[in-house]
C-alpha cells in the first residue's frame, strides 16, 4: 500500500475525530496530532480553512460519493427488491462510517438552505430517484406490488434509515445504550427495514 500523503493523513485524521467526537467537540489541535503534523501545517494544506470548512469539505465528499453509488443502483436493471436492498447497503455503509453526516446535512438545510441545496443540485452526481420512481409505478401497474405512492415509499425508507442517526443522542439517553451498542443496533437495522418494506409492498 502506498504511503499516505500529508494531506491524506490530515483528511483521515479529521474524519476520525469528527466521527468519534462530533463537530462541536472536535478540535483542530487533535486533528493535527493524529495526522502527525503541527497546526500550522494543517492550516497550510487547507489554506487557512476553519474547522467548519474542513468538516463541510469532508462530509460533502462522503455525501456525493454515496449519491453517485445510489444513482448507479437506481439506473441498473436489477429488480425493485434488490435495488432497495442495495440502497440500504449503501446508506448504512456511509452512515456507519460517518454517523455525524445526517446531523451536518440537517444543520446545513436549516442554516444555509438555498446555498446548500443549489450546491448539491449543481453537482453532476446529484441525487436522481426518477428511475426508481418509474420502476415502482411500473411494478404497481403490473400488480407486482400493492398500489403505493413511490415518493412516500422512498421517503419512508430514507426516514427509517437516517432518523436514528439524527436522533442518536436523545435515543441513546432514553434507552440507556452506549455508543458501541447503538452501532451494533444500526448494523442489525438494515435487515429490519428490508423486512418491513417487503411486507409493506405485498400486493
Amino acid at each position: 500500500m502506498k504511503e499516505l500523503s500529508t494531506e491524506e493523513k490530515i483528511v483521515q485524521a479529521a474524519k476520525e475525530v469528527f466521527t468519534q467526537k462530533g463537530y462541536a467537540a472536535a478540535r483542530t489541535e487533535e486533528i493535527a496530532l493524529r495526522a502527525g503534523v503541527n497546526k500550522g501545517l494543517l492550516q497550510y494544506y487547507f489554506k487557512g480553512k476553519s474547522k467548519e470548512k474542513l468538516f463541510k469539505a469532508i462530509f460533502e465528499e462522503a455525501f456525493l460519493k454515496m449519491t453517485s453509488r445510489i444513482n448507479i443502483i437506481f439506473e441498473s436493471e436489477d429488480s425493485f427488491e434488490h435495488k432497495i436492498e442495495s440502497v440500504l447497503d449503501a446508506y448504512f455503509d456511509l452512515l456507519l462510517e460517518n454517523p455525524n453526516l445526517p446531523g451536518f446535512i440537517v444543520n446545513e438545510l436549516h442554516t444555509n438552505t438555498h446555498a446548500f441545496v443549489e450546491e448539491i443540485m449543481q453537482k453532476p452526481n446529484r441525487p436522481n430517484p426518477l428511475p426508481l420512481i418509474m420502476q415502482i409505478m411500473e411494478e404497481v401497474a403490473q400488480g407486482k406490488i400493492r398500489p403505493i405512492n413511490p415518493v412516500h415509499l422512498i421517503l419512508n425508507v430514507l426516514s427509517m434509515t437516517v432518523f436514528p442517526f439524527i436522533a442518536r443522542p436523545l435515543f441513546q439517553r432514553v434507552v440507556n445504550v452506549n455508543d458501541e451498542t447503538f452501532m451494533d443496533m444500526m448494523r442489525q437495522r438494515k435487515a429490519e427495514i428490508l423486512d418491513f418494506v417487503k411486507h409493506a409492498i405485498k400486493p
